[in-house]
């Protein structure tokens, strides 16, 4: 009897841990199966409707030589490049948002509201405006603007150290920063300029193409791997640098290396799509509700990010019929919405100040 009192603790430790672990599956696979049914539905609805069936002979026609050319010109040509781009962009912008507010302790930091994506819209902006460029030439630019940006945060955040309440207001204060230069060159540009990049700036799967897709997919096929391995150590960092230290955690190398792939995969992201609002932002926390209270909220939040993004895309596709819209106005209005809840649910839990 004694022996059963003295095992009884690690039993229900390890029932805990079984059952976390199943719900992290379950959790995972229904997602999974959410961003498949997604990318099934953006593959057959359109102006020119496929039923499964002759979606799947276009998908299977590089292997078996059966060919449609209308079909395989929509599927292969058209709706698939989009798809693909919004789930690599989607999951890239749910892996960065994750880590930014696992690292700086703070549900509402993301790179939307630090400055990293507003970095690399001003920094398009200037391409677009001032050097007249266009697609591989906006996208370096883009990709250039985020690092830079988050260098400077990271700069000006540093105080013998860096803590996640600076590097917050930090980035705040310099995406106010990027906004207004955005905002002075608008006001010097020529109307189709100003045109071209509101397009860019909204944040949109239009004119998605394989061609464009190499650099984000190598980004999340080298860094997806990499935030998995320094998961451990940055799940140390929610208990503070005091604790993380205690434990064993180099701090600042930990901080700066899961910032820095953060960046990195909302830069190339932004480079592929555009700003799309508050995926990044909203992705983490709807994994971490759906996972409950442990459990590692990065593939999740991956998978989140990609039905977020194709989702959107879809409405902003069809719902209105003919009239078409950019995905990053769906995003933007969900977004808001889950801004005020998020903040509402704050204040009523006492940690809305």
């Amino acid at each position: 009897m004694n022996v059963n009192v003295q095992f009884a603790p690690a039993a229900t430790v390890a029932a805990a841990r079984r059952k976390l672990r199943t719900r992290h599956r379950l959790v995972t696979a229904a997602l999974t199966l959410i961003v498949l049914a997604l990318v099934a539905a953006a593959l057959t609805i359109g102006d020119y409707p496929l039923p499964v069936a002759e979606v799947v002979t276009s998908l299977l026609s590089p292997f078996t030589g059966v060919t449609d050319p209308a079909s395989d010109f929509i599927v292969l040509g058209v709706r698939l490049p989009r798809a693909i781009t919004g789930l690599l962009a989607g999951a890239a912008l749910g892996l960065s948002g994750v880590i930014f507010q696992t690292v700086l302790r703070n549900p509402l930091a993301s790179p939307d509201i630090v400055g990293i994506t507003t970095g690399a819209s001003s920094a398009a902006v200037i391409a677009i405006i001032v050097f007249h460029a266009t697609g591989l030439m906006v996208a370096l630019s883009a990709t250039g603007g985020a690092v830079l940006i988050a260098a400077l945060i990271y700069a000006l955040s540093w105080r013998g150290g860096v803590t996640p309440y600076r590097l917050v207001l930090v980035g705040i204060g310099m995406a106010a920063i990027a906004a207004a230069i955005t905002s002075y060159l608008f006001t010097r540009a020529r109307i189709f300029e100003v045109q071209q990049a509101l397009a860019w700036l909204t944040g949109s799967l239009n004119g998605a193409s394989f061609d464009t897709l190499g650099p984000l997919a190598l980004g999340l096929l080298v860094l997806g791997p990499v935030a998995t391995i320094l998961y451990r150590p940055l799940a140390s960092l929610e208990l503070g640098d005091d604790a993380a230290k205690a434990l064993g955690t180099r701090v600042e190398v930990t901080r700066l290396g899961t910032l820095l792939v953060a960046v990195v995969l909302a830069a190339f992201a932004t480079a592929t799509v555009g700003p799309i609002a508050f995926v990044a932002f909203a992705a983490g926390p709807v994994a971490r509700r759906l996972l409950g209270p442990a459990g590692n909220p990065l593939l999740p939040s991956a998978l989140v990010g990609a039905a977020v993004t194709i989702g959107a895309d879809l409405i902003a596709q069809h719902a209105l019929g003919r009239n078409q819209l950019p995905a990053g106005v769906v995003t933007g209005a969900i977004g808001a919405l889950f801004l005020i809840y998020l903040l509402a649910a704050a204040n009523r839990s006492g940690r809305g100040g």
